[in-house]
């Protein structure tokens, strides 16, 4: 059929490459607008390579596929929120990373089984017993007031003040933007102090 016009689609089969799909960036649009099916192609296209990214860090298989499966939670959460100043297989990336030391952290304090206990033997041993106790209180019951507060808050607490994680760091390991970060704290910061003062203490977290 000499006269007849070949598909665009079959050209490029000829070709022997098969037609360019959506960027990631137009996956990651997509999401934004709630397009699942956005979502399924972006993590066709590089659940892989997050999945032997993330092994660099982690040797359990089902930890790994946790994380994996953490990072496009949160890349789906946030789409909307991606402002393009890396590629969004960079930002997989370091989603990716946070995500598995986060794991890491917790598996590794786990396994040790650390205790309140074990950090009272940090203090100065001039402290007399009385001090060493109270501080051993304190911290216990800062733990079990931080326990007490909504899921949400309370895991940024344990990020920033138990692990020593940045603001910026607590974005990417949760998924939310640096502003709703701090907005939680400044929350969660607010509502120890008065947990605090109900205890009778003044609060000391800053």
């Amino acid at each position: 059929m000499c006269g007849d016009k070949i598909d665009p689609a079959e050209a490029a089969i000829l070709r022997g490459s098969a037609p360019r799909g959506p960027s990631d960036q137009e996956l990651l649009n997509g999401m934004a607008r709630g397009d699942q099916n956005a979502l399924r192609e972006l993590m066709l296209r590089h659940r892989g390579r997050v999945q032997r990214f993330t092994g660099r860090f982690l040797q359990d298989r089902d930890r790994i596929d946790d994380v994996v499966n953490d990072v496009f939670v949160a890349v789906w959460r946030q789409a909307r929120a991606f402002e393009q100043r890396a590629s969004v297989v960079t930002w997989l990336l370091a989603i990716a990373k946070f995500r598995a030391m986060s794991a890491h952290s917790e598996y590794r304090q786990r396994e040790e089984a650390f205790d309140e206990a074990a950090a009272a033997k940090l203090v100065d041993h001039n402290d007399t017993p009385d001090v060493v106790m109270e501080r051993e209180d304190r911290a216990k019951l800062l733990r079990r007031l931080t326990a007490s507060l909504p899921a949400q808050q309370a895991r940024l607490i344990d990020l920033v003040y138990y692990r020593g994680k940045s603001v910026r760091e607590v974005a990417v390991i949760v998924g939310i933007p640096n502003n709703t970060v701090k907005t939680r704290m400044f929350l969660a910061r607010k509502r120890l102090a008065t947990l605090l003062a109900a205890e009778g203490l003044g609060p000391r977290v800053a």
